[in-house]
């Protein structure tokens, strides 16, 4: 089967724009990481955004947590389970440096093994708890958080005083190992929130990122942690450690270049089709239409092998005689020898004529079969009669 070159060109065409259509539709997908610059739900835009409308002194450390990277009059820094670099010996040192002299850290410790920090978790001893019961205590009577659970404050001492409910992942708790390390917040001896003091400050351990992330930010005492903690002081989150992705185009930019790129592609793809062929061009078909002469002679063929209907040759008087009827006003009741002489009258054609005729038909409608000859005949005799009263 031969395929035109314009149906090529359109198949092109349509394939490489649905192409780049879908490119631009298709939605990265949700990320993971529990940065202030992710606003899906398991980000912590939304944490971030909160705390610096709301007056506090906010911050994020992009640079290494050693040197520099810790400024002076920082009060807290959150270190919200890290996984695009470890946190180096030096790092964990400076941070160990800095808590002694009375600062707080805030270490949401991540359940992933691949996420874990050597470091860090060797410092603070940590190590995986058992597992949590679903419970849906304080939520309101429309909120669903299926991944979720509630946990009780156990101990309301530093940041959680005044607060009686967490709402975390239904997952793993934590255990910190240190002997001085007071569980403060959990469910039925499971903890989730721990404090490890550490010379004049503090840290305070979390399992998971659950209490920051956006998705879970506004339910139960949430969202009253993290004000505490902002009202200490100056607060901020290590950035540092989740990597530095690369700046994505915005949607519209990216949108405008793919739309520019829709429009070159069809242009060069008209002026291809348009100056080169893709093989050598095909001969005109030349369509000979069939005369009428050839339609008439296929129904005489068809005529003469098919049989006579018996009701065609009463027919032929029905309608000779309306034709009289019509022309002549020679009424259909009229018996037949009557009507012969009233056609002699009008017409000249003698009676005896229409009646051998009439009886011609007579004859052949008490024939078993009636024969095409025999029919032909009988319509070339009626055709004469009816020529003479039409006056053709």
């Amino acid at each position: 089967m031969k395929v035109s070159r314009t149906a090529i060109i359109y198949g092109v065409l349509v394939a490489l724009a649905l192409g780049l259509g879908l490119a631009v539709n298709q939605s990265p997908a949700p990320s993971p990481m529990p940065s202030v610059d992710n606003p899906g739900a398991m980000g912590v835009r939304a944490l971030y955004l909160y705390l610096e409308e709301s007056g506090a002194r906010v911050s994020a450390l992009r640079e290494a947590l050693d040197g520099p990277g810790l400024p002076d009059g920082l009060r807290t820094v959150v270190v919200a389970a890290p996984s695009g670099r470890p946190v180096t010996e030096e790092e964990a040192g400076a941070l160990r440096s800095w808590v002694s002299h009375g600062g707080t850290l805030v270490y949401l410790a991540s359940r992933e093994a691949k996420a874990k920090q050597p470091r860090l978790d060797g410092w603070l001893r940590l190590s995986e708890g058992p597992m949590l019961t679903p419970d849906s205590e304080g939520l309101p009577p429309k909120e669903k958080d299926l991944t979720g659970t509630t946990v009780r404050v156990w101990l309301p001492v530093g940041p959680m005083r005044g607060l009686e409910r967490f709402r975390v992942a239904l997952d793993r708790g934590i255990t910190v190992e240190r002997p001085e390390a007071v569980p403060l917040a959990g469910a039925k001896g499971v903890a989730v929130v721990w404090r490890v003091p550490e010379g004049r400050g503090e840290v305070y351990v979390l399992a998971g990122t659950d209490l920051a992330e956006n998705r879970r930010l506004e339910l139960l005492d949430n969202l009253r942690f993290w004000d505490a903690l902002a009202a200490r002081g100056p607060l901020a989150f290590d950035e540092y450690h989740h990597g530095v992705p690369p700046k994505l185009e915005p949607p519209s930019a990216r949108g405008l270049w793919v739309f520019v790129a829709q429009g070159l592609l069809v242009g060069l793809i008209y002026a291809v089709s348009r100056g080169t062929r893709f093989g050598p061009p095909r001969p005109l078909v030349v369509e000979k239409h069939r005369s009428a002469l050839e339609y008439v002679r296929s129904l005489g063929w068809l005529a003469r092998r098919s049989k006579v209907e018996r009701e065609l040759v009463p027919e032929l008087a029905r309608q000779l005689r309306r034709h009289m009827h019509e022309r002549l006003g020679i009424p259909l009741t009229l018996p037949e020898d009557e009507a012969a002489r009233m056609l002699e009258r009008s017409c000249g054609l003698p009676a005896a004529d229409y009646l051998a005729t009439r009886e011609d038909l007579v004859r052949t409608m008490e024939q078993r079969d009636i024969r095409p000859s025999d029919y032909a005949r009988l319509a070339r005799q009626y055709a004469r009669i009816e020529n003479l009263i039409t006056g053709r």
